[in-house]
């Protein structure tokens, strides 16, 4: 059963969210770092775009994976979401009434940008757990017992 969760929830405190997970410093210009500009444009409320004294315009979105999205603050955060817990991009697409080819497009984009940024250090010891799943995968189990067989089939 799927539930379309983008009716529920808040455009604005999706943007808050999204734009301090994308931007931990604040909020700056893409070409010069400056904080110094003023709203652009804010027809698309509350995704602004900002000109800056340097004049570059921009918006939260710029120079991030959602660069070029007309998608609203929800439906991205839902969309992290479900990439993040492995949902099916055909049942993100049926709840967010979306084609399931961009937002397959979009999430190969993601995931290529998070395996590209992923950390490359060792591990910090020389042993490390394994998976539960994989806990016994090595052991040796006893032999299958066979039924023995009958004396005439013996040569």
């Amino acid at each position: 059963m799927d539930f379309p969760l983008l009716d529920l929830l808040d455009d604005d405190a999706c943007y808050d969210v999204l734009v301090d997970a994308l931007h931990p410093g604040g909020l700056c210009c893409p070409a010069c770092g400056g904080r110094r500009y003023v709203v652009h444009r804010a027809h698309r409320a509350p995704v602004l775009d900002y000109r800056c004294d340097c004049g570059r315009v921009f918006n939260a979105w710029t120079g991030t994976a959602w660069q070029g999205t007309q998608r609203g603050p929800a439906a991205l955060l839902l969309i992290a979401r479900g990439i993040a817990q492995g949902t099916p991009t055909a049942q993100l697409a049926r709840e967010l009434r979306c084609s399931r080819r961009h937002l397959l497009q979009l999430r190969h984009r993601l995931q290529h940008l998070a395996w590209v940024r992923l950390p490359r250090r060792r591990l910090s010891d020389d042993h490390a757990e394994a998976d539960e799943m994989f806990q016994n995968a090595g052991e040796k189990r006893q032999a299958a017992r066979r039924p023995p067989r009958p004396a005439a089939a013996a040569r």
